[in-house]
């Protein structure tokens, strides 16, 4: 078999993008607590002593916006003005409209059903045009590629040894980036690691070397995947102390290959965080990623991605397409006409089905929206592997 590497990021909670969609899905979290059937698109922003909370929100309730934004960065752990950010002293602008009311005529009630299993008040359209992709392979016990598996694995260890105190020298900011090598399509050893880490001024790099290889990198990776040749690469640069919004400027919605399949799938391009599951960038991706990861544990195939495109106002999407890779164990068009008959992608079955009008979203805001086996997500459940395999 041929020989090839793929690698995968991610980065810590820490992260100022990270930190942006963190407080844009606890904004959201919060809206949907006291209204479930709220419109939010919730953008941040946050650089050097500044956070901006802006965007398109409807609904019937008030928030305390700079709270949850001071919150958030908080429980990330930027609670000293010598981490380069602060929560009690940080500035918090917010700048937020209506829903345009040309886009709530499509979403309010779908031109294109008049199904009678849908209350009037959920026939539901799409809340924009747009593709979205789920994936799923048999690589990992989460169903997820070992690249980006490993890189979440990684930078969740970081902040677990950052703030039980066992590594009290790290800060919050932090990257990781994980190649793998693979024999066909099959991972068999990681050929390297680099993880990047903010950390106290007075720490030597050797220190930060050993601690990271030692109680974050080794602990994480399957011992059989790691070789004589793999190589660590830790802080490269020598020094990482000026991190968070003062070393960078974040955006909302600039990590959406680590929030997905690092890269592994396509992407349709539409990020995740602070948008209410009318938006089908969010909610019909995790539809997606469903359906793919049941196929997958059903046996029909290896690997598989779905694609699902939708146009604004109409609940149903007008293509569906599969893709296993010449790894389903009966033809894709088959697969296809399985999913059709199985699952139901129009958005109000979605949020019905997943529970989504509920603040679940600020969890899985950092460290992936998939494969997340520490946390009880509903698009993860394996809960259609028993009649996929009656198909």
């Amino acid at each position: 078999m041929y020989k090839k590497y793929f690698t995968s990021e991610s980065v810590t909670e820490g992260h100022p993008d990270k930190i942006c969609d963190q407080i844009s899905d606890a904004v959201l979290d919060k809206i949907l607590e006291n209204d479930p059937k709220a419109r939010v698109a919730c953008e941040t922003l946050v650089t050097t002593g500044l956070v901006l909370v802006t965007g398109e929100i409807t609904c019937n309730c008030i928030v305390d916006i700079p709270s949850v934004a001071k919150n958030t960065v908080k429980d990330i752990g930027y609670t000293d003005a010598d981490y380069g950010f602060d929560y009690n002293t940080c500035a918090v602008i917010t700048s937020i409209d209506k829903q345009s009311p040309d886009i709530a005529l499509g979403v309010n009630r779908a031109v294109d059903t008049a199904d009678k299993d849908l209350l009037s008040n959920e026939e539901i359209g799409a809340g924009d045009q747009g593709m979205m992709f789920g994936y799923a392979c048999n690589q990992t016990p989460e169903y997820m590629p070992v690249p980006i598996a490993v890189a979440h694995r990684i930078t969740r260890k970081l902040a677990e040894v950052r703030k039980s105190g066992l590594l009290n020298h790290l800060r919050p900011d932090g990257k990781s980036q994980v190649t793998v090598e693979y024999a066909g399509n099959k991972p068999i050893r990681v050929d390297n690691v680099v993880v990047a880490t903010q950390h106290a001024p007075d720490v030597a790099q050797k220190t930060i070397h050993d601690d990271i290889i030692r109680h974050v990198i080794r602990p994480v990776i399957d011992e059989k995947l790691i070789d004589k040749n793999t190589r660590f690469l830790v802080n490269q640069t020598g020094r990482f102390v000026i991190g968070g919004p003062q070393g960078d400027s974040g955006v909302t919605g600039r990590k959406i290959i680590v929030d997905t399949y690092g890269g592994y799938a396509r992407h349709g391009g539409g990020a995740f965080s602070g948008k209410d599951p009318t938006k089908v960038d969010r909610s019909a991706a995790y539809a997606a990623r469903h359906a793919a990861k049941n196929i997958v544990a059903a046996g029909l195939a290896e690997e598989c991605e779905i694609q699902l495109a939708y146009v604004i106002g109409l609940a149903r999407p007008v293509s569906v397409s599969i893709d296993t890779f010449g790894t389903g164990a009966v033809p894709d068009e088959k697969i296809s006409s399985i999913v059709m008959d199985v699952f139901d992608f129009r958005p109000a079955s979605i949020i019905r089905k997943f529970d989504l009008r509920r603040p679940i979203y600020k969890q899985v805001a950092s460290y992936g929206h998939f494969g997340r086996n520490d946390l009880e997500l509903p698009w993860e459940k394996l809960d259609m592997v028993e009649v996929l395999k009656t198909l």
